[in-house]
């Protein structure tokens, strides 16, 4: 997503420690970063004295996994935690496996994402380990039911996996003034501005909605297309004085962003990725109660099964115009609940604290 967990506080791994230490958990977190920064302890004295301590993967030349490994063990053994929840990546979660073996931990696996997909997971090896670690964890815990259950069938489990949806900062994301939002962001008052913000990548079919966008300038004389988010360097990306392209903003101004839109976009192409996936964007676009269209694709397909008129044929600019034009004319609000990330971390917290205790669990998975 183009951020970092300790420098732009954002995310599934920064907001749900957060959560549970506001519940009373203890927390400590362990980072590996992929490029060179400050290393040692981090702590946010308004949120719940969590302490992050980051290591860097690279010394010179070389990785320094013994080093993290080292780390990890000194931190374990020291704070003695009861649950070890490995995020990130395949690489994690194997070691997470490794490190919870050399404890009394158990051993929880978060997926985010489709980790066997992931271009790192192809290493010879990796995705085998990454199989064995996700069928003897202790729990899994996923962020959708799409996930969940590929995870079930791709690796068969006796042990409990539960849904944990990624959730929004209510205190951001919520109606604002649309021209106000406008004037901030420097869009123009009077114009229809369609938009999305994310990851602008070719995998996500980005280039559905350059295309459809090209097609409704010859018929809507004041559409406007507002753009931000990180990209491929090579990404050809419509340009004139109809398209805004606000590069990255800041998460804080995400919301602001979503307001200002007549319109937002979510694409996704129909892939094994599309699948499973479900963007965080959708809960935040509902909560500013901005309308929208989105692709039928992945979770979205029973999201928005009661709003059909929202849905677009994935990877097909025709389908994409008519949904446009519809939502253009209509506006239709899309009417869900939105979890917070307090939500998901209470269903976190009764999963860790049901899994130490050796309860049943069976109501807690897949829902």
């Amino acid at each position: 997503m183009a951020k970092d967990l300790i420098d732009d506080h954002f995310g599934r791994f920064w907001e749900l420690p957060f959560e549970l230490a506001a519940l009373g958990h203890e927390i400590k977190g362990l980072t590996l970063s992929y490029r060179r920064r400050a290393e040692g302890d981090f702590i946010e004295p308004d949120k719940f004295h969590v302490v992050w301590n980051s290591v860097n993967l690279m010394r010179g030349y070389f990785p320094q996994i013994e080093r993290y490994a080292r780390r990890a063990l000194e931190i374990a053994q020291q704070f003695r935690p009861d649950i070890i929840w490995a995020c990130s990546d395949a690489y994690h979660a194997i070691f997470g496996r490794w490190l919870a073996k050399r404890t009394t931990a158990r051993h929880v696996i978060d997926l985010y994402d489709n980790f066997e997909a992931f271009s790192a997971s192809k290493i010879p090896g990796v995705l085998s380990a990454f199989r064995r670690a996700v069928k003897a964890a202790d729990g899994v815990t996923a962020f959708s039911a799409r996930l969940a259950g590929h995870v079930e069938r791709s690796c068969p489990r006796t042990k409990p996996t539960v849904v944990i949806e990624n959730g929004i900062r209510k205190d951001l994301f919520g109606p604002r003034n649309k021209n106000a939002c406008r004037e901030r962001l420097g869009l123009p008052i009077d114009r229809v501005i369609i938009g999305t913000a994310g990851a602008l990548d070719k995998s996500r079919g980005i280039e559905t909605l350059f295309q459809a966008f090209r097609a409704l300038t010859h018929e809507i004389d004041d559409l406007h297309l507002a753009l931000a988010g990180p990209r491929p360097p090579r990404l050809a990306i419509p340009v004139g004085v109809r398209v805004h392209d606000l590069a990255n903003l800041p998460h804080q101004n995400v919301a602001e962003f979503l307001n200002a839109l007549d319109l937002a976009v979510i694409c996704y192409r129909n892939s094994p990725q599309g699948e499973i996936s479900f963007p965080q964007k959708t809960y935040e676009i509902v909560a500013c109660r901005t309308p929208l269209v989105a692709a039928r694709v992945g979770s979205m397909t029973e999201l928005l099964e009661n709003y059909p008129e929202c849905l677009f044929q994935p990877e097909n600019p025709v389908s994409l115009v008519e949904a446009i034009r519809r939502q253009l004319k209509h506006k239709t609000v899309v009417e869900i609940p939105v979890p917070s990330w307090n939500d998901s971390a209470r269903r976190l917290s009764a999963f860790f604290q049901q899994l130490l205790a050796d309860d049943p669990i069976s109501d807690m998975s897949f829902s």
